[in-house]
């Protein structure tokens, strides 16, 4: 290593120093996964959830990308005004007395009885990227400060159960629905583009011996760097390069070929992105995995909004029946909180497109498993689905709720680098009739 090369590796911040140990994982290890391997290792100062009543143990979060229209869905208005209800017809559910969208299909209507339905989420955020933002962190945004993502609370607070696999994994929404904001990049969520891909990058290019003979030289790499800054304490990449040996030689990559699942149940999901995601993350929960995240776009309906839904609708009704079912036969719903959200909802009054176009005021959520009492509808808007008349929920109340049935302590205050002190849900309160 050459005097000009030492100097400046010993120059570099820790973000500069972690880009290229990723490059010198890549080029030398034949670890091309390190994102993925940092979240690996259980947390030392991670706090044990503190609320008794929180059964939850893993979380399924379904987010529904581009603002779901909640007339067409979970909040269906037999009677609503011409220009309002539009061609949707309803279909009854196993909650009594409760309809939904009839293209989400019989299967979802069998299962919404594991399911809590939120008829009346509300914000004033009508702009997708802040709609995103709010229903993912509980905050608005401010200014330079970027707030963690649900996923990167539960493991701040909360650890790792499966100490191989990444604690968060985010399927089909980009690396934005992976951030841990202002939390260490060990909180990120792991993104995945395609459940059927498989992780990427997870095979060894290079022998066990010759590995180990660069794992040296990465040591040696390392030394000074750690040796200069142990006031920062930067921790040693050699742990995160043989951490990444232990995933790809473990048993646990299985987790991500979904091809091992039977044809039959692989139809039943769907054959399509956000099918396919779910049965990955109904895998990587019997796996242990703590938080795992799966996209569906494609709810920009300003235009067409019932054309769209002919997709929409058996896409997620068929994906979500499925996976409720499968959680429900394989014993796995009293530990697995499964929620469905969206950044706002749509317009009630159909536009001069035939579609629906943004509307934060009044929109739909559901959670259920994880010993939410489920078979019920929360909230209530009004004949024409444009005003809550009832029980009125935030995205802080829903992130408490969250909180709450995965017995996270809500009160405990996380210091982002400028010294302010953030908690999971911005002071938001659980929905007591959901406990």
């Amino acid at each position: 290593m050459n005097k000009r090369f030492k100097k400046t590796v010993k120059n570099m911040d820790e973000p500069s120093r972690r880009d290229l140990a990723g490059m010198f994982a890549k080029t030398c290890l034949g670890v091309s996964m390190l994102p993925a391997v940092a979240n690996a290792t259980r947390s030392k100062d991670s706090a044990k959830g503190v609320n008794p009543g929180g059964k939850a143990k893993n979380m399924i979060f379904l987010y529904m990308s581009g603002g779901m229209t909640h007339m067409d869905t979970f909040d269906f208005h037999q009677d609503a005004d011409p220009g309002y209800k539009g061609p949707t017809e309803g279909i009854g559910t196993s909650i009594s007395g409760y309809k939904i969208g009839a293209q989400l299909g019989q299967k979802l209507a069998d299962n919404m009885k594991h399911m809590a339905v939120i008829n009346s989420m509300g914000t004033t955020t009508g702009d997708h990227g802040g709609g995103n933002y709010y229903m993912h962190t509980a905050y608005s945004q401010r200014g330079s400060i970027r707030h963690p993502n649900i996923g990167s609370w539960i493991l701040r607070l909360d650890g790792w159960n499966n100490k191989v696999l990444p604690g968060a994994i985010s399927i089909g929404g980009g690396n934005n629905a992976a951030s841990p904001g202002f939390m260490p990049n060990k909180y990120a969520a792991l993104p995945l583009a395609n459940a059927r891909s498989g992780l990427p990058n997870s095979k060894m290019r290079v022998s066990s011996d010759e590995f180990n003979t660069r794992l040296a030289l990465a040591d040696a790499f390392d030394k000074p760097f750690r040796s200069k800054y142990k006031q920062k304490a930067v921790k040693s990449y050699t742990g995160l390069y043989q951490d990444a040996m232990k995933l790809m030689t473990s048993d646990d990559l299985e987790v991500f070929d979904i091809r091992k699942e039977s044809q039959e149940t692989q139809e039943a999901y769907g054959m399509n992105g956000f099918g396919q995601g779910c049965l990955l993350a109904r895998r990587l929960i019997e796996q242990d995995v703590r938080y795992v995240e799966v996209n569906l776009g494609g709810w920009d309906t300003h235009n067409n909004n019932f054309t769209a839904m002919d997709t929409r609708l058996p896409t997620l009704g068929n994906a979500l029946g499925s996976l409720l079912e499968d959680l429900a036969n394989k014993g796995l719903l009293d530990e697995t909180l499964v929620v469905l959200a969206t950044e706002f909802g749509r317009t009630p009054r159909i536009n001069a497109n035939q579609g629906r176009d943004h509307y934060p005021a009044a929109f739909s959520a559901l959670i259920g498993g994880g010993g939410i009492k489920a078979g019920q509808v929360y909230g209530k808007t009004n004949k024409n689905g444009t005003k809550i008349i009832e029980d009125k929920v935030s995205a802080p109340d829903l992130h408490a709720t969250i909180g709450h049935a995965l017995g996270l302590n809500l009160d405990e205050a996380v210091h982002s680098p400028s010294g302010r002190p953030f908690t999971m849900a911005a002071k938001g309160k659980p929905i007591k009739a959901f406990f």
